[in-house]
């Protein structure tokens, strides 16, 4: 097994580009334990300079380089970061020169530029999405559904939540959820919830192995008639008997991890991004 690596996001702004596109290189490398630090704001050579004296005490903790993913634009501060002692991967860096080539112009490094034309437009945007989500959550209010991009539906602890907020957060997406109860799925059996009756367009169904299910159930309620196998083996059945016999499209969680299922509700429910 190698040594555990620690990992550095950085980035003027949030550092959400450089965690996305640095965490969707690292998971291709499953058998090696990476410890994640994300350093955001780095936008004066002050902060610059702590963050590679951070990155070189690392560096000599372990006598291991850590890794450092950047997305800083200002040329002088992320000249400190190349000059640490980490293994930096500039993602910018890798992608602009060429673009700048194809495009016939010079980029602008002025990051309150770019926050400008950019981060300041897609704020709100972002913050409704996230509300739209908390406010839909669980089944807690139906009313709004007429305004959902997608209806995400699932019998409990299937993540429907989690799938919401990066569906929110990360693209825009009003998503709210709609958990499948034993009073839908027993009683009204075979049939789509009233309430979600006239959004069926909009739904997708999230499923899971009964292994996995009693195991995330067993840590909220351990030794309780919701948390075991046979309880989540009905359920799961249940719930994907009615995904298949009203067409609604449905994928199985079990080895996903959070990027991935949003993913695949974007691409299978041709929802269009409201951020980039």
């Amino acid at each position: 097994m190698p040594a555990s690596r620690t990992i550095f996001f950085i980035s003027a702004n949030t550092a959400i580009t450089a965690e996305t596109l640095g965490q969707s290189l690292l998971v291709h490398f499953e058998h090696i334990d990476f410890d994640q630090v994300t350093i955001p704001f780095v936008d004066t050579l002050e902060k610059a300079n702590e963050a590679a004296a951070q990155i070189n005490a690392d560096a000599r903790m372990k006598a291991l380089s850590p890794i450092v993913f950047s997305t800083i634009v200002n040329p002088d501060i992320r000249q400190v970061i190349m000059k640490s002692e980490g293994v930096v991967f500039d993602l910018f860096d890798a992608f602009m020169s060429r673009l700048e080539d194809e495009l016939h112009m010079r980029s602008f490094s002025d990051t309150g530029r770019q926050h400008g034309l950019l981060e300041d437009n897609m704020y709100n945007i972002r913050i409704d999405a996230v509300n739209y989500a908390l406010s839909n959550d669980d089944g807690i209010s139906t009313k709004d559904y007429d305004k959902a991009d997608v209806i995400i539906v699932g019998v409990s602890r299937t993540g429907k939540t989690p799938t919401c907020l990066y569906l929110g957060l990360q693209f825009g997406i009003y998503a709210a959820n709609y958990p499948l109860t034993e009073e839908d799925l027993y009683i009204e059996y075979k049939k789509i919830p009233g309430v979600l009756q006239p959004h069926r367009e909009r739904l997708f169904g999230l499923t899971i192995n009964p292994e996995r299910l009693q195991k995330i159930r067993s840590e909220r309620m351990p030794n309780s008639r919701y948390s075991s196998l046979v309880q989540c083996q009905r359920e799961l059945a249940m719930a994907e008997f009615l995904f298949v016999s009203k067409n609604i499209p449905f994928i199985n969680i079990t080895t996903m991890s959070v990027e991935e299922i949003v993913a695949t509700v974007m691409h299978r429910s041709k929802l269009q991004r409201r951020l980039f």
